[in-house]
């Protein structure tokens, strides 16, 4: 009894913490360029930690149109990117 209490104490934790780091995945940016027609948009990123890449500009596929139709050139946003089916996208937008 005291080992499935002390297991339900650390998945309560470990449940508690998740949001926080989720919230971490985010990267703040400029959108540069938008490119309705091919779904792209170009972003003068900081660093993204889950990509292992430095601050730089470059340019990311979006995961759905609705998504490029959100940005404006100038636009301070956060974003998070991943590599999909081998192609830099972004699949989430605050």
């Amino acid at each position: 009894m005291r080992a499935f209490k002390s297991l339900l104490i650390a998945i309560t934790l470990a449940a508690a913490g998740a949001p926080a780091s989720f919230a971490s995945d985010y990267t703040k940016g400029v959108v540069k360029k938008v490119d309705a027609k091919s779904g792209k948009v170009t972003i003068i990123h900081e660093e993204l930690v889950n990509l292992e890449m430095p601050a730089m500009t470059m340019v990311f596929h979006t995961a759905d149109d609705s998504m490029v139709e959100r940005m404006k050139v100038g636009e301070t946003i956060e974003f998070v990117a991943d590599r999909v089916n081998g192609k830099l996208t972004v699949t989430d937008l605050k």
